[in-house]
């Protein structure tokens, strides 16, 4: 999204708001105080301007959001603070998705200056809401992880709809959406055949999916697995050494149930 130098700026802009913030003992400041270090935050790692693009205290239904990102007249994403010294909950997190539903606003962070969560907001019946990515910059040694994430919503990103793009990707890695793919007839034939050449077995469709829901419902250690591998002749009737792919690496907590979408 951004580039290699920009990233490297925002890196070290988000370095000096941790020196400046969270290297300190500010563990009893409160909800004002870490309002203060949000302001910074917006401002100089995500490269907003204050007051034309930082919207603060914006009234939503008698009631007052923290901050409304907003160019151009579009509203891209509100930010809901809590105080440095609690930790983020689930009530937190209500009280946030409900600011954005009743705005109509679809993006959502929520931050206590240390963890910073973001969300899209599904208007569903009822709303529903999706982890995109979560943050702790207290940790210095996944900084540069953090910035690949930070980066959709930093101004540059947003003006060319990186959050659309940001959505996109999610949807794409989406366990659900992966096992959708897996199972359609494409994929199933392209088994099938791989099988047949492989093996000389001729498999019905029925006994693929079976062996499918094995791979899906039962643990099975990536070490174990060979990665099929297919030399493919060329002209001369030689054939061509194929690629050698990357061992499987497991997904740490297994499969996602479809509410959040942590991209790592």
């Amino acid at each position: 999204m951004l580039t290699l130098a920009k990233k490297s700026r925002m890196l070290l802009a988000l370095k000096s708001y941790k020196k400046q913030f969270l290297n300190r003992d500010l563990t009893e400041l409160d909800e004002s105080g870490t309002r203060l270090m949000i302001n910074s935050f917006l401002c100089d790692v995500l490269g907003y301007l204050p007051i034309e693009e930082i919207k603060t205290e914006y009234m939503i239904k008698g009631t007052y959001a923290d901050y409304v990102i907003q160019i151009g007249g579009i509203r891209h994403f509100l930010v809901e603070v809590k105080a440095l010294s609690l930790q983020l909950s689930e009530k937190h997190l209500r009280q946030t998705i409900n600011y954005g539903a009743n705005e109509g606003i679809e993006w959502a962070l929520l931050t206590n200056g240390k963890h910073f969560d973001f969300y899209k907001i599904l208007f569903n019946k009822p709303i529903e809401s999706r982890k995109i990515f979560s943050v702790d910059l207290t940790d210095a040694s996944t900084l540069k992880h953090d910035i690949e994430h930070l980066q959709y919503l930093h101004k540059e990103a947003i003006m060319k709809k990186g959050l659309k793009q940001l959505w996109n990707k999610c949807e794409a890695l989406d366990p659900l959406n992966v096992a959708g793919i897996i199972y359609s007839k494409e994929v199933v034939g392209v088994l099938k055949k791989l099988i047949r050449n492989k093996y000389g077995e001729k498999c019905e469709e029925a006994d693929i999916i079976k062996s499918l829901n094995r791979i899906v419902l039962e643990k099975i250690d990536p070490a174990l697995i060979k990665v099929h591998r297919s030399g493919k002749p060329d002209r001369k009737g030689k054939k061509v050494a194929a690629v050698v792919e990357e061992p499987l690496v497991e997904v740490p907590g297994g499969v996602n149930n479809g509410q959040e979408a942590v991209l790592e």
